[in-house]
C-alpha cells in the first residue's frame, strides 16, 4: 500500500481504463501535454500518444458535442470540463443530447461517456471556479452522477464510470485532490449506485457526499467527545441513489442531518431529505435538517470559510435534533448560540 492522492488515483484510473480498452479516449482543455490544471491527466499523453489523450480548443460545447459523436460511433470518451462553472456552455449538449440519446433512439444508440467536472470550493477560487452544480445534473433523467470523497473511491468510481453503458457526470471535489491515503488501487468490478457507511453510530445519521464527507467525519469525532454517537453515510452515487443504505441508517438512528456545499434552496440535499422523510417517517424522532452553503453566488476567498458548511454548523444542526439531557454541542468548538 502506498500514500496516494485523489488526483493520482484518478490519473491511475484513467491510465488503467485506457490500457484495458483502446476505445477509451481522454480529451479536454490542457489535459494533454500539461496534464490538466490539477495534473489529473499528467503523463497520459506520453504513455498513450496524442491520438488518445489530447488537447481541445477552449469550447466546452464543442468538446461534449465531439464526445457525443465519438460515443455513438463506438468509442468511450472521457472529457474534462476544466472547472465546474466552465461546463455551462456545454449544458445544452449534455441535457438535450447526451442524456436523451438512448431514449430518443429506443435503445438503438447510446452515449457511453464520462464528463469529468472539478467542482466545489475550498481552494480560494472565485465565483466561476467554485460552483457546486450537482443538482443540475441529478435533475436530468438519463444521466448518472457520482462523486468520490476518498482517493480509493476516486479510482474505483472512475473505473466503474468508464465501464458504465450510460453517460456519467463525474464530479471531482477540488479541495480533496491533494488528500492522501494508503491504498492499493484496485477495482473489483462493482457498478455505480452504492453508498457507504464511513462511520457507524447510533444517535443520528450525517449524510454527505464529495467534499462534505470529511467535514461530517470531523464533526462526528468532535461529537463523540461529548457522548453523542453519529453515523456518517457517504452517498458516493447521487444517481442512481442508494435508498437501501440511507434508510437503513436513518431507521436505526432516528435522526438525520444532510450536508452539502451547494446552496440550500432546491439543492440535492432537499431530495435526500425528502426521500428520508418519505421512507423513514415513522422512525424519525426529529425533523430532517439540512446544512448547506448560503443562497448566494460563491463569495470571494476571504469569505469562503464562512460560506461553506463547517464542523460548527453541523454540530449546531445536531444540537437542534433535541437530544434529551444532552449539552449544547455548539460549546464544543467555541461557538456560542
Amino acid at each position: 500500500m502506498t500514500a496516494t492522492s485523489m488526483a493520482q488515483a484518478l490519473c491511475a484510473a484513467l491510465g488503467d481504463a485506457m490500457r484495458s480498452d483502446d476505445r477509451v479516449l481522454v480529451f479536454g482543455e490542457d489535459v494533454g501535454r500539461l496534464g490538466g490544471v490539477f495534473r489529473v491527466t499528467d503523463g497520459l499523453t506520453a504513455q498513450f500518444g496524442d491520438q488518445r489523450c489530447f488537447d481541445t480548443p477552449l469550447a466546452e460545447a464543442g468538446i461534449v458535442g465531439y464526445a457525443v459523436g465519438l460515443a455513438m460511433g463506438g468509442f468511450l470518451p472521457v472529457v474534462e470540463m476544466q472547472f465546474d462553472a466552465f461546463a455551462y456552455p456545454a449544458f445544452e449538449q449534455i441535457t438535450s443530447h447526451v442524456a436523451k440519446i438512448r431514449n430518443r433512439t429506443r435503445g438503438r444508440l447510446s452515449a457511453p461517456m464520462v464528463i469529468r467536472v472539478p467542482y466545489g470550493g475550498g481552494i480560494g477560487g472565485v465565483e466561476h471556479h467554485c460552483d457546486s452544480s450537482e443538482a443540475y445534473y441529478t435533475h436530468t433523467p438519463g444521466l448518472k452522477v457520482v462523486t468520490p470523497a476518498t482517493a480509493g473511491d476516486a479510482y474505483c468510481l472512475l473505473r466503474a464510470a468508464v465501464a458504465d453503458p450510460d453517460p456519467v457526470v463525474f464530479l471531482e471535489p477540488k479541495k480533496l485532490y491533494w488528500s492522501k491515503e494508503d491504498i492499493d488501487l484496485a477495482w473489483d468490478g462493482e457498478p455505480l449506485g452504492r453508498a457507504m457507511v464511513r462511520r457507524t453510530g447510533k444517535d443520528a445519521t450525517l449524510i454527505g457526499y464529495g467534499p462534505s464527507v470529511p467535514v461530517a467525519l470531523d464533526a462526528a469525532e468532535l461529537a463523540a467527545a461529548d457522548g453523542i454517537d453519529l453515523e456518517v453515510v457517504d452517498l458516493r452515487s447521487l444517481v442512481p441513489f442508494d435508498d437501501e443504505t440511507v434508510t437503513a441508517s436513518v431507521r436505526k438512528t432516528g435522526r438525520c442531518v444532510v450536508v452539502q456545499e451547494a446552496a440550500g434552496f432546491s439543492g440535492f440535499g432537499a431530495e435526500v431529505a425528502a426521500r428520508v422523510q418519505e421512507r423513514c417517517f415513522h422512525s424519525l424522532a426529529a425533523p430532517v435538517i439540512r446544512v448547506a452553503g448560503f443562497d448566494i453566488p460563491f463569495p470571494p476567498p476571504m469569505l469562503e470559510h464562512s460560506h461553506l458548511p463547517g464542523v460548527d454548523r453541523i454540530l449546531d444542526a445536531v444540537d437542534r435534533l433535541q437530544f434529551a439531557d444532552e449539552p449544547d454541542l455548539r460549546y464544543l468548538s467555541g461557538v456560542r448560540p
